[in-house]
Formats: structure tokens, sequence, C-alpha cells
């Protein structure tokens, strides 16, 4: 029997995936439901923000800065102000991951919505679009592929921030990553981990893309 130093220890390892495939596929489920609902969640809050921002100069400079802030809270401090009302739970990672998701999703969205031309909301104005029409029939189709780019930075950024969830139990591929350091430097679980968290986000940015092709045809076809 070899010495604990001097067993095996390769970087990667087929076995060790074939072996503990449904325990790998059921961190990288939970990675993506994290990283989905947070977005998600984050958008929800980062769009109503970006219009009160792009309406009011005045509010512009502080929901921008109230965004930036939260993004320097670190993750072992947000997740003990979330900690009393969700506990140990993956909400608590959800919470935090949104909240982080807005530095990005904020600032896109209202660079989305200041790119529209003051001309083009006029002439709606004119042609008898209110408020609401001006802002769902001109102005978010037009600010689409600011917001697409806001998205798709925000889902990359996510993946990776998803895996600190391992402080409290809920890390997705980022268990793996933390496993394999706890079992004396498992190199093929840290590895496992780390490729499937670069694979992930790859392949989120690559939908997206797909998706913002498809909801923005008019981008494409002047490129």
């Amino acid at each position: 029997m070899l010495a604990l130093d001097e067993a095996p220890n390769p970087w990667f390892d087929g076995g060790y995936v074939t072996d503990n495939w449904d325990t790998i596929m059921g961190y990288l489920g939970e990675h993506v439901r994290l990283t989905v609902g947070a977005v998600l969640i984050g958008a929800a809050i980062a769009l109503p923000l970006a219009v009160v921002a792009r309406r009011s100069r005045f509010l512009a400079g502080p929901v921008l800065a109230l965004s930036t802030i939260v993004y320097t809270i670190p993750s072992l401090a947000m997740f003990a102000f979330v900690f009393p009302f969700t506990g140990l739970s993956a909400e608590t990672v959800l919470i935090g991951l949104a909240a982080y998701s807005l530095v990005i999703l904020v600032r896109n969205f209202l660079t989305g919505l200041q790119g529209v031309p003051d001309d083009v909301r006029e002439a709606a104005r004119g042609m008898g679009y209110g408020p609401l029409g001006l802002f769902w029939r001109i102005e978010l189709p037009l600010a689409l592929p600011a917001f697409m780019a806001g998205l798709r930075i925000a889902t990359v950024s996510t993946v990776a921030l998803t895996t600190v969830g391992v402080l409290v139990g809920h890390g997705g591929l980022g268990q793996l990553i933390t496993g394999g350091f706890n079992a004396n430097f498992y190199r093929a679980e840290i590895v496992t981990g780390a490729v499937g968290c670069v694979l992930l986000a790859l392949v989120a940015d690559v939908l997206l893309a797909g998706v913002e092709r498809l909801v923005t045809p008019w981008a494409r076809a002047r490129t």
C-alpha cells in the first residue's frame, strides 16, 4: 500500500468524474439555479432603479453609488447580514449574489436608456406615445443591446461568485473545490470544480449571445 504522500494524485481523473457523476451533477444544478435566480432577481431590481436614475439626474449618482457600495461588502459580511433571516440556506447565497449583480446591471441598464436619442423620444411623444408606451415600444428595444451586454457580464461574474457560497454550504461546484482542498489537496476534485465553473460560464455567455442576436436583429444587420 502506498504512503499518503506517494499515492497517485493526478490533476484530472476520469474515474473520479465517473464515480461521482451524480454528486457533480447535483452541484452543477445548484450552481445553475443560484446563478439564474440571482441574475433574474438582480435584473428585476436593476431595471426600475435604472429607469428612476434616467429620469432624475439628481438620483442617478446615489443609485450608482449604492450599487457600488453593496458590491464592496465582503461576501462573509454579506452572508452574516442575511443569515439571521434565512439561516444556512441557498436563499442566503441567492440574496448575496443578486445584490452583487446590481453594480453591473444598473450601470448597463442606465447606459442603455441614456443611449436612446432625445429626438427619438420627442418624435415618439409627438406620435402620441405616453410614458409607458414610450418605454416599452421605443426606449426598451433601443436599449436592449446594452441590457444584454450587462446580463452577459453579470451572468459570467455570478457563475464565479457562486463558489463563495461554500461558506454556508451552498456553493455549487465550489463545493468540489473546497472538498478537494479538505481531502489532502485532491487535485482531480479541485480541477473538476474549477473547470466546471469555467465551462458553465462559457456556455452561459454563448447562450446569452445567441439570445441577444435573436432579440436585436437590427443590431446584427449593422455588423
